[in-house]
């Protein structure tokens, strides 16, 4: 059977993705080797447990492909142990709650307002329902608050700390959150799901020597499939893998492992380096472009692959503003500002991303060219939007995605 119309849609999102520029700072493009182990005869196979103590026969082979994940996993990060078997970042960090902590314990975490993630205990999240959480906030620059966090850890003694974050564009203290940790006998998770590619190629801090637990997902900049993994001590590995399963998953996606484990290769390459390299040098022009032309840039800058516009001198809220970058063909998405007034639903600002560009082949000439359209699109919306939305279009023909119609950027 051919099913028409779900490759009549399918064919519809990828011209869509070909056409438009996305600088949604949690996506990015795969390459052709990662979207054929997904789309493969692993997805069969029911492998519920671990490699060689599984609750299905005949997963000779399924342990092979999981044990190599994990071994490419625990040498890219230089880890003692790991689990890659989590669907999403969400339930990396829902198997590291319920391994370490009981119902309505104190956890310690980066507000969502502030660039924390739901999982860090959103009162709209099970994190938030299950679990105490209280959260540190940021300054009035925008920087984490460390005298905050002590402060806070000192007053709830909570049994974990949790640092890492959905929109924060500076390199994490991590050596700094660990002391604050030891010294209120607390556990220390990093989840560290937008900086893995950074932290991969060895151009950003690893949390990896001051965290008990580390978790991220695989999609964002290490260019893999959509799913979570699981850095953790040796001594906590056989905890860990409980939580995840019987824990809170049943069987896990093997076509989806395999693919990680395509990713984690990819991410050993000097080919990987230099594009992260380049995701760099891209956020950072962009960041600087931008305050040029007087917007205002949280924290003032980026030191990794993001950073937040604040539009609140532009009359503008984040919801609005990305449904008019929609509207020219660019994708970002709405972002609340330190301390944002507004809430999570308008947001006062918006985050911008460079992996997904870069996987393009963006430079920071083009990023320049993307910035002065956006400028544009703030400016002068209503004049500038047929203008802006065709030379949107160029760029995206200018820059194919490459496992599409192209070899892939690192081909």
């Amino acid at each position: 059977m051919i099913d028409e119309e779900i490759f009549r849609l399918m064919e519809e999102e990828r011209e869509h993705q070909n056409k438009t520029l996305s600088l949604i700072a949690s996506e990015n493009y795969t390459s052709e080797s990662v979207m054929h182990a997904l789309g493969s005869v692993l997805t069969n196979k029911y492998a519920e447990g671990v490699p060689e103590l599984r609750y299905y026969k005949g997963c000779k082979v399924i342990d092979k492909i999981e044990n190599l994940a994990l071994e490419r996993l625990t040498r890219l990060f230089d880890a003692e142990a790991g689990n890659v078997q989590p669907h999403s970042g969400t339930q990396a960090n829902m198997a590291i709650y319920f391994a370490v902590l009981n119902p309505k314990d104190y956890v310690l975490s980066l507000s969502t307002v502030n660039g924390g993630h739901l999982s860090h205990g959103s009162l709209i999240n099970f994190s938030g329902e299950l679990y105490n959480f209280v959260h540190y906030g940021v300054d009035e620059n925008g920087f984490i608050d460390y005298e905050n966090v002590e402060y806070l850890a000192k007053k709830y003694r909570p049994k974990l700390i949790v640092c890492g974050a959905s929109s924060y564009s500076r390199i994490i203290d991590f050596e700094r959150f660990k002391k604050i940790a030891e010294s209120v006998d607390a556990l220390l998770m990093v989840d560290m799901a937008h900086i893995a590619g950074l932290v991969a190629a060895e151009l950003h801090p690893s949390p990896v020597p001051f965290a008990d637990f580390v978790t991220s997902t695989t999609q964002k900049t290490l260019r893999g499939p959509r799913g979570g993994f699981i850095l953790c001590q040796k001594k906590y590995e056989r905890i860990i893998n409980k939580a995840v399963f019987p824990g809170i998953q049943g069987g896990p996606l093997m076509n989806v492992i395999a693919a990680k484990a395509v990713c984690f290769a990819e991410a050993m390459t000097s080919e990987f380096k230099s594009y992260i390299s380049q995701v760099l040098k891209n956020a950072k022009e962009m960041a600087e472009k931008f305050s040029e032309l007087k917007f205002d840039v949280v924290t003032g800058g980026t030191e990794n692959h993001s950073f937040v516009l604040d539009l609140t001198k532009f009359e503008l809220d984040g919801e609005q503003f990305s449904r008019m970058l929609e509207e020219v063909g660019i994708n970002v998405s709405k972002q609340t500002v330190p301390n944002d007034k507004l809430g999570w639903k308008q947001a006062s600002g918006v985050r911008i991303g460079t992996p997904a560009i870069t996987t393009r082949g963006f430079d920071t000439d083009a990023c320049d060219k993307l910035v002065d359209l956006i400028n544009l699109v703030v400016r002068d919306f209503d004049g500038s939007k047929e203008y802006v939305k065709s030379e949107v279009a160029k760029l995206a023909s200018q820059f194919p995605i490459y496992n599409y119609n192209n070899k892939h950027v690192d081909d």
